[in-house]
């Protein structure tokens, strides 16, 4: 059994998400507000976060990031705009995948099940990745550059991971969400383009101008090798 957090402040809304949840077999807290989700996360960890961005007090962006602070949980954003702003917003500010209301149990249920399966999926191998001065131990969840961990979400660490299997390879953004989110028609490039931006932010020693992850026009991304 699954831990889900919802954090909704519309109490229908919210009733009905958790019995969509309940009746897949997962356990579900849910709360009104940010300040009472950072609260009970504080108490009980959860496998996946379910947040609204639109919060009253704290809202879903901060109180993101107030969970990202001590946790790489999976965060899936449920938002009323599909706004590319909010959508990359909450991105950025550590979410790994989002839905729009109004949204379908069914979908909803599928990325559950696909970041619960990635989150709990053995790489089986214990060998060193690396590149320039970044190391990647896939066993151990670590990543270091010159030496030093560098903290990484799951998500941006199963996206270096993938690249850095794949050296000099062009991966598409199909391939990817497939590969480090789990499923493929669900999915929106832009999950792809914002996670690669934050990782260039802790690999690269120059972001703007990467070194090592590349962007491909019109095709994807490649680790240069």
């Amino acid at each position: 059994m699954s831990t889900i957090l919802v954090v909704e402040d519309d109490e229908r809304i919210r009733s009905s998400m958790r019995l969509a949840l309940e009746d897949e077999g997962h356990d579900v807290v849910d709360v009104a507000s940010g300040e009472d989700a950072i609260e009970a996360f504080s108490q009980r960890p959860a496998d996946v976060v379910l947040l609204d961005l639109m919060l009253p007090g704290i809202d879903g962006f901060d109180t993101c990031r107030a969970i990202r602070r001590t946790s790489t949980v999976p965060v899936i954003m449920v938002t009323a705009r599909s706004d590319t702003h909010d959508v990359v917003a909450g991105l950025e500010a550590g979410a790994d995948d989002y839905v729009t209301k109004p949204f379908v149990a069914k979908e909803l249920g599928a990325r559950i099940r696909a970041l619960l399966r990635r989150t709990r999926r053995a790489d089986g191998d214990a060998d060193v990745l690396s590149f320039g001065d970044v190391e990647i131990v896939p066993d151990a969840g670590v990543v270091r550059r010159g030496g030093d961990e560098v903290h990484c979400t799951r998500t941006e660490f199963r996206l270096l991971t993938e690249l850095a299997r794949n050296p000099g390879k062009v991966l598409s953004r199909e391939h990817l969400l497939e590969q480090v989110w789990g499923y493929d028609y669900f999915g929106d490039g832009r999950l792809v383009d914002v996670h690669v931006r934050r990782l260039r932010t802790k690999v690269e020693a120059d972001p703007a101008n990467p070194r090592f992850i590349i962007t491909v026009r019109g095709m994807g991304y490649k680790l240069a090798v």
